[in-house]
């Protein structure tokens, strides 16, 4: 059963993260704080945005940990040149350009996530972890195809 928490609850840890360029691109990508040490280079997160959850993947650079993008599925996540990267978005529909600042609350470490505009309070929806076992099991199906 997902469980509904708002941004301000004691629970939640907000971190102060910015909207960066992606590479060389002028693709927005958000770079995470480096105080966030749960999450390595190649986990796959849940990421809330506007009330919608996503899927995306923990990349790194020379400057630290960054997501690149938000996808509707995790197979998509992986793969990003597939699907509609909803970060960027996202990013243009709430005025973020790369620069500009933004919250990230921790909702569940290492799994998920939820991106603000600072000073706005939002409720999120927090999915329930999947069951280990059979995640391991969809994985192993999906790296054998």
């Amino acid at each position: 059963m997902s469980e509904r928490v708002p941004s301000d609850h004691d629970s939640v840890t907000s971190y102060r993260a910015t909207i960066a360029r992606s590479g060389g691109t002028t693709r927005p990508c958000l770079r995470l704080p480096d105080e966030m040490s749960d999450v390595e280079d190649g986990d796959v997160v849940r990421l809330s945005l506007d009330g919608e959850l996503f899927h995306a993947r923990v990349t790194a650079d020379s400057s630290g940990h960054l997501l690149r993008g938000a996808y509707d599925n995790k197979r998509l996540a992986r793969t990003p040149g597939e699907g509609t990267n909803r970060l960027v978005e996202w990013c243009e529909k709430s005025g973020r350009d790369p620069g500009s600042a933004v919250e990230l609350d921790e909702l569940d470490a290492g799994f998920c996530y939820g991106l603000r505009v600072p000073g706005k309070r939002t409720v999120y929806t927090v999915p329930d972890r999947p069951n280990e076992s059979l995640s391991n099991i969809a994985e192993k199906f999906a790296r054998d195809e």
